[in-house]
């Protein structure tokens, strides 16, 4: 009768330790980190598409503010005597 509950807890004992050897952290680890690497990758092209956004809006409103401001010198010249 003990030798059954012997051989019971020493095969639930070498079941337990190959669970316990296929757990791997490094996979987590890893998956953090190109997580991290792929945040940083969108945040840097999500910058430069705003940067490049912006670049468009201010050129456009200096275009048209040279454009209004010409118009209002072509009007306000006096003409030549």
């Amino acid at each position: 009768m003990k030798f059954r509950y012997l051989l019971a807890f020493v095969f639930s004992l070498l079941l337990s330790l190959g669970a316990f050897a296929q757990q791997d952290t490094g996979g987590l680890k890893q998956d953090t980190k190109d997580a991290a690497h792929s945040t940083a990758k969108a945040t840097k092209k999500a910058g430069r598409k705003i940067k490049r956004g912006t670049k468009k809006v201010v050129n456009k409103g200096a275009n048209a503010t040279r454009k209004g401001s010409e118009k209002v010198e072509d009007k306000t010249q006096t003409p030549p005597k």
